[in-house]
């Protein structure tokens, strides 16, 4: 028996409750794995309010790292002692030991502690696909990242920056807006006293963005959209502010035939190739200083409900694991 973090019913951080489960043996094409980090990422949150629907009761997480223990019939390329860490696959990330399919696990090379392992594998392979394949930021270009001092804003302005674009990022506050800069983030604009919209036009002179990331939804989601070039595309791949209402597609011809997507990483790495090929290129700009990962929060995983009210009151900056 391993303790866990589960819940029987959707709601607020209150439902998450610490348990004693019973993982047992790998089946085939698994291995045990003992985990050492977790990755707290803000789609924790969905799962257990109940914005994105699934069976209860349940498990939740879908990020971590750790040690492998035992491998199942059929595994090769894994052996006890490797250290690997995930993201996506079955939700359950929230325990002290899991079962999990050895084809979505990934090597942790030299150089990348666990905690960063934990706390980059989500956050991190997003900022992958969405500056590398979404939208491949080019040089030169200007884009716009909002929650630009959140995790996935972090890196996405450091690997962006590192491709050689100009960086307009969103945050909430003066603190954010220093964290932002200081990971490459050209121009933070703070939305509670500017107007995000109107600062772009400002900063492209009237020429506005080829792209927009957004993680927040519904509270930018419209005016994003004003801040598109003709033909720009708008990466909504969050919604942290609530669903976007339905959308007349009208609207996009009127603003210069624009483009809208709703990314996810389950899509952009569904094959080992792929997720082998964001993992590496991932550490790869880690290993080489080109994007810094910094846990800024960490809480034993017994306390997962109090860092899920410190997420969703905009308490946290950067990545946040839980230590087991």
């Amino acid at each position: 028996m391993v303790q866990a973090i589960r819940f029987e019913k959707t709601g607020g951080p209150e439902v998450l409750a610490w348990q004693q489960v019973e993982i047992g043996k790998p089946g085939n094409g698994q291995v045990r794995l003992r985990q050492t980090a977790i990755g707290l990422n803000y789609i924790d949150t969905y799962h257990r309010s109940g914005l994105y629907q699934m069976p209860l009761p349940s498990g939740l997480g879908s990020e971590g790292a750790g040690v492998v223990e035992e491998v199942g019939p059929g595994v090769s390329g894994l052996k006890p002692g490797d250290r690997v860490a995930y993201a996506g696959g079955p939700i359950g990330a929230y325990a002290e030991a899991r079962v999990m399919p050895a084809d979505r696990l990934v090597p942790v090379p030299d150089g990348i502690t666990d905690q960063q392992a934990a706390a980059m594998m989500l956050k991190g392979m997003t900022a992958w696909y969405l500056v590398r394949r979404t939208h491949p930021v080019q040089s030169g270009e200007t884009i716009l990242i909002h929650a630009a001092a959140g995790g996935v804003g972090l890196i996405v302005s450091q690997w962006a920056k590192h491709l050689g674009a100009t960086v307009i990022g969103t945050v909430g506050s003066d603190d954010k807006a220093k964290l932002a800069r200081e990971h490459g983030c050209d121009h933070p604009i703070v939305y509670t006293r500017e107007d995000f919209v109107a600062r772009v036009g400002e900063l492209t002179h009237g020429k506005k963005l080829p792209v927009v990331y957004d993680s927040v939804g519904k509270d930018t989601f419209f005016k994003s959209l004003d801040c598109l070039a003709p033909l720009g595309l708008m990466a909504l791949f969050g919604q942290s502010s609530g669903a976007v209402p339905p959308v007349d597609l009208g609207i996009l011809a009127g603003k210069g035939s624009l483009f809208v997507t709703r990314p996810t990483l389950n899509s952009y790495t569904a094959s080992r190739e792929d997720l082998l090929t964001a993992s590496r290129e991932l550490f790869d700009v880690v290993r080489n200083g080109a994007v810094r990962i910094e846990v800024n929060q960490s809480y034993p995983l017994r306390e997962a409900a109090q860092a899920h009210r410190d997420l969703e009151s905009r308490k946290t900056t950067g990545s946040t694991v839980f230590t087991v």
